[in-house]
């Protein structure tokens, strides 16, 4: 049956959203800010709820493929973009305030730290041995989708870090990261896209649908997270470039 709502994550939503509408009285967020956030709660709902949830776990890898994209590549910069500087400063205060913890935050927001943190966990959680766990426990499933947003929203964090304790690159050196951003799910696409037999056996074993087979299903799924792993960090950089091309023009005046 299709349609299947999960309260954890309901209520998570909710709290998130009611932690953000209390502190929007001393951080103001511009519309758009606002926008961005309550899009980063809907995208997280609708991942992790109704059809798509259904389809992922029980039947479709193509289907769990969109729910990672929207994981990693949708809801953690929607949801970083949506916060005000003063906000996301409030929320680091009692991190930075810690040297330890400090150090730590300032080492792993960091391109190289924050990048190798996001493609270990990326390709790691594809392989078929922690993939095939995450499905058959419910626990673990939710420790995967906790470390995907998680190391997703340190990987980027050196280009939309809405903090000015913890700052994003310089333009210049956000367009190199961008460029070498999307290879991570490049590269755990192209093995799932191109294997010859079927990697996940909860997939082999599970009811077909839409008439297609298990390895079809497979090549779909690779195919669903190769496009967009190159598309969304391209639409990135583009946006990047051009913001850059706008505060020359704003220095050169």
């Amino acid at each position: 049956m299709l349609g299947s709502i999960h309260p954890e994550v309901v209520f998570f939503a909710a709290v998130a959203a009611a932690l953000y509408a209390r502190a929007l009285r001393w951080a103001p967020a511009t519309r758009g800010q606002a926008t961005s956030f309550v899009a980063a709660l809907v995208a997280v709902l609708v991942a992790l709820n109704g059809p798509l949830h259904d389809l992922s776990d029980w039947y479709l890898f193509s289907a769990h493929m969109v729910q990672h994209l929207v994981l990693t590549l949708v809801a953690p910069p929607l949801l970083l973009v949506g916060l005000p500087p003063a906000m996301a400063d409030a929320l680091l205060r009692p991190v930075l305030a810690r040297p330890a913890l400090a150090a730590v935050a300032r080492t792993v927001t960091r391109p190289l730290p924050a990048f190798a943190l996001y493609a270990i966990a990326l390709i790691g959680w594809h392989f078929p041995a922690p993939y095939n766990a995450a499905l058959e426990m419910h626990g673990w499933h939710i420790v995967e989708h906790v470390v995907f947003m998680a190391t997703a929203t340190l990987g980027w964090w050196p280009v939309l870090s809405p903090s000015r304790a913890l700052p994003p690159l310089p333009y210049a050196a956000q367009l190199l990261y961008l460029f070498v951003f999307g290879m991570p799910m490049t590269v755990v696409a192209a093995m799932i896209a191109s294997a010859d037999q079927v990697l996940y056996p909860f997939y082999e074993a599970a009811p077909r649908i839409f008439d297609l087979t298990p390895l079809a299903d497979q090549r779909l799924g690779g195919l669903i997270m190769w496009v967009p792993s190159g598309l969304i960090p391209l639409a990135a950089f583009t946006v990047v470039f051009f913001r850059w091309v706008a505060s020359e023009a704003d220095e050169t005046a």
